[in-house]
Parts: C-alpha cells; structure tokens; sequence
C-alpha cells in the first residue's frame, strides 16, 4: 500500500507546486523508493485538450493518449516515470463520471451529491495503483479557499481518515511576502493560509514557504509555532537560476528528510544524488553558446511551449552548450522579410499549433531554413509547413495549402497537401472521425511507432529504424504527394507501420533540416535528452563554429 503525499497551496497561484512535487519525487527516487505523481485540477474542462494555451499553458500528452496539465510534464522530466491517464483529472471528468453513473442508474435511485458521490469519485481516482508504488504524490490545483477547489479537499480529508494512521501526510505551499518599506519579511499571509487549510479538516505537516529573501530562524520558529508544524518542517524554497537545481536545493533545505520524519521512516534511506550533480554541472560549465529562433503563434506566453523550452535546455546539457531561445511571432514574417529576423540565428525552430493564424509566416520561416542551409526543425504544424513550402516553391503545386484552414473559412481555397485525418490504426484496431465531430480528445493523441529508412538521418540520429514517439494532432501530410516531394529533396524518411502516414521529413541536401508529425520535447528529461533535441543543438554548434 502506498504513502501518500498531498500537495496543496495557498496565498497566490503559480508559487511553484507542481515543482516542489516534482523535485520531492526525484528525492523520493533518490533514496530508493518508487513514485507516482498525480494531478487534481478544479477547473470544470473535461481535460485542458481544448483550452487556449493563452489560458492554460500548454497540453501535455502521455502515451496512452490523455490530454493533461503542464505539471505532469514537470513530474516526468524529473522522475522519468511515463504519466497514464489515471494521473490527472479535472472536476469536469469528475462531475462527468458521476452523472454518467447516476444516467446508468449505478446509484440506484440515490439523491445525487458533492458528498458522497463527488467526493468518493475523487477517492476512487487517487486510490488507482495503489498497490504500485512506495509513495503517491497528488498535487491538488487552485489554492486553498477556492470554492471549486472545495471537493477536492473534502475529498483528501476523508481519504486520510480511511486511510491507517500515518499514512497519509499534508505538504502546504505558501508565500513570505517582502515589505521593502519596513524591511520584513511577513509570516501573516502564510498564518491565514494554514488557518483557512485547518477549516477545511487539513494540518498540514510540511510547509514549504516561497521568498525571495533569506528566512531567519526567528522566522520559521514563528511559522512553525503559530501555524502547529515542527519547526523543521519548515523548508524555505528560494528563487533558483534554473529549474533543475530544485532537488540539489530542496534536500539541502531538508525537505525529504521531513516527509520521511512525517512518516516516522527512520532511519531513511542515504540519497544518491549523482544524476542531479551532473545535471547542474552541463547547466551551469556550458561551453559555448548557440541561439534558436522559435518562429510561433502563442510566444506572449511561454509556458504554451514549456516541454520544447525544456528540450531544448536537455539539448545543450548533452552539448554542454548554453542555447539561447528567442520567441518571434509568426504573424510578424506575414508583414516584414524574415531574413533581418533570422540571419543572426543559428537554428530555427517551428512548433505546432491550431489554425491558419500565422501560418504564412511559418512557411516563410521553413524556406528561409531551407535556402540559407539552417538547422530546423518542424514539429507537428511546423513540418506541414515545411511541407506546404516545398510543394508551393519547388514542386510546382502553388495553390498547396492545408484542409485546416479551408475548414476554418468555409472555402477551398487551397490544393491541400495536408488533410483532415478521418480514420489509422491504433493498436489492433481502426479509429474513424469527421471534421464534425467534437473537438476534446478526438486527435490522434498518444504514442505510435514509426518506421525509419534505413540510412536517413533521422535513423542516424536516433540509432534506431524503429521508434514510439507521442501524437497530438488531427491533421496529417496527403502521402499522395510524397513521388513530387521527393523528387524535389524532400525525402519520407519515416512512416507509420501500414505506411499511410508520413511521420518524418527531411531535406537531403541539407546539413540538418527535419520536420516530424510528433512531439519529440515530450519525452525529453535533463538526464536523458531526447536525441533530436541534442543532435539538433549539435547542429546548431556547426554553425556556431562557422560563424
């Protein structure tokens, strides 16, 4: 039977939650024990699969196909262990499987409500793989005192109790505001946040407190005191240079030791800190430096490419290269040459994305790669581009466009080289769709395989002619295409195993231009970059060298 850990937060939102989970599951792992990471989110969307990344950040995706928050991307690129669909869930799935019983008549007549019925459907969520792991961490989304969040507190409250003693514990995020005016940092903030969690039936035994300055002892003794934790249990959490030195600075702020104290786990386990040491020795003795261009649609806010600002990052740690990332919106190619943009770059980098917004911009950014022999690399929206430019400008098809976007203006105003996806094969059996069907979870989403030509890049690459890589995407290249594309140079050089759908493109006479139909950034971790990633900063270390 697993231990479980609830993280939850207070004061303000984005202090750092899915982090201190993370960084707390890679200590976990450190000492020896096995971890699973789970998301709980307040929000009434089924799942963040149709939220504007302007909203929400971007969706990640995990293997088995479930559209999630950003968090779980953190929690895997810390652990390394591959989310599943039971790790995230919303109050919308939530309130949607228990009106789905009560529709069945499961509930057999019942009056239905939050508690219970919503309650025990969050139980029965958490308890999933209960028996599969040492520790379970559940992040609960939202701070404490929202009343969409409410459920979800209940919820933990009553599992704590069905649970034997001690085998549960509460771990609180809070924030130390700084007064400049009077020079103090203040602990009120942090007191009625623990106030409000104790309201609700929940003590926390970890606090872990946000500042951007030191926290005297004076202080936390304060803390400890006034909010009925052990004054050891309260771990300051600094601002940090990166990301990645959150384990190193978490266990030398003696968080682990205290949610094993919270367990009575004594003595613990000695961590084995190795993977975390080599991590921050690439990140911080890069040699050298090289900038990418992300030419996108949703740069106004970063976090709608965490997962390829991450990869990229992994990239220069298996370089030992410092990559310096420069958002620039496609829409500005649309009006301006791209080239004042873009000759000072040393790779060039197009996304994925949703509509025709920017689109021509990207175009523009795939053939100013192609002509002046610069790194790319397209994903998902960003190979079709790729695609679409050497159809209109070398194949001689000018009108070569998307499906998408006539979809969208009710014309066709385009020869669409690229097509909405209606039915392929997903495992052993065949998945249809049509353009009217509902838009959450209708994508081909989740990992697939791919077979690569022998001798391409790519194989060289990856090492390999046979990769799993993760799908989130609902249109696809028209392989009809593919003898005119390649008697251009554009060669097919990976495929779906029924060779239907084209996976991989590449250019072949250039030093490294490759466009996929996947999101390689989602598998990628600091301590095992993904191999386009690194070979891709590689290239973009050529470059830099010739420069």
């Amino acid at each position: 039977m697993a231990r479980y850990v609830f993280i939850t937060g207070g004061v303000v939102s984005s202090l750092g939650k899915g982090l201190a989970s993370a960084a707390l599951g890679a200590l976990l792992q450190a000492r020896g024990f096995s971890v699973r990471l789970r998301k709980l989110d307040p929000y009434l969307n089924v799942d963040p699969g149709t939220m504007s990344p302007f909203e929400h950040g971007e969706v990640f995706v995990t293997d088995d196909g479930a559209e999630t928050d950003l968090d779980l991307g953190h929690y895997e690129r810390f652990t390394g262990v591959h989310a599943r669909k039971t790790d995230s869930i919303s109050s919308g799935r939530i309130y949607s499987n228990v009106l789905e019983k009560e529709r069945r008549g499961d509930y057999l007549g019942k009056t239905i409500q939050v508690i219970p019925h919503v309650t025990n459907e969050i139980k029965d969520f958490i308890a999933i793989g209960d028996d599969e792991v040492d520790f379970m961490l559940c992040e609960i989304g939202g701070t404490v005192g929202d009343i969409e969040g409410l459920p979800f507190f209940e919820a933990i409250r009553q599992f704590s109790q069905d649970r034997p003693r001690g085998q549960c514990i509460f771990m609180h995020l809070t924030l130390l505001p700084y007064l400049a005016a009077s020079g103090e940092l203040k602990t009120k903030p942090t007191q009625h946040s623990v106030k409000e969690l104790r309201s609700i039936g929940l003590q926390p035994d970890v606090l872990v407190c946000r500042s951007e300055h030191p926290i005297p002892e004076k202080e936390r003794a304060k803390i400890a005191l006034f909010c009925n934790v052990r004054p050891d249990s309260v771990i300051p959490a600094y601002d940090l240079n990166s990301i990645y030195e959150a384990p190193l600075a978490y266990h030398r702020a003696g968080l682990d030791q205290a949610v094993l104290d919270a367990f009575g786990i004594s003595p613990a386990p000695k961590p084995n800190l190795d993977r975390w040491e080599d991590v921050m020795d690439r990140l911080t003795h890069a040699e050298g430096e090289v900038r990418v261009a992300i030419v996108g649609k949703y740069t106004q806010l970063e976090d709608a490419y965490k997962s390829i600002a991450e990869a990229l990052t992994h990239g220069g740690m298996a370089n030992r290269t410092r990559v310096k990332a420069e958002w620039i919106d496609a829409e500005i190619f649309e009006r301006e040459d791209p080239a004042p943009w873009l000759e000072n770059f040393h790779a060039i980098l197009v996304p994925g994305g949703f509509g025709e917004r920017g689109t021509e911009g990207k175009i523009k950014a795939a053939q100013f790669a192609r002509e002046k022999q610069i790194p790319y690399l397209g994903i998902c929206l960003g190979m079709q581009m790729a695609v679409i430019e050497a159809a209109r400008n070398l194949a001689g098809l000018t009108r070569a466009g998307s499906e998408e976007f006539d979809h969208e203006k009710g014309e066709k105003r385009f020869e669409p080289v690229v097509y909405h996806l209606k039915e392929w094969v997903q495992g052993n059996h065949m998945v249809s769709r049509k353009a009217s069907d509902d838009k959450g979870g209708t994508m081909r989403l989740g990992a697939y395989t791919a077979h690569l030509k022998a001798g391409s890049k790519v194989a060289g690459v990856y090492g390999a002619t046979e990769i799993e890589e993760r799908h989130r995407h609902r249109y696809e290249v028209d392989i009809k295409y593919r003898e005119k594309l390649e008697a251009c140079g554009l060669i097919f050089s990976g495929m779906s195993p029924d060779g239907r759908l084209p996976e991989i493109v590449e250019w072949q006479d250039h030093p490294w231009f490759i466009g996929v139909q996947f999101h390689p950034e989602l598998k990628s971790k600091p301590f095992a970059p993904h191999p386009l990633f690194a070979d891709f900063v590689r290239a973009a270390k050529e470059v830099e060298r010739l420069v």
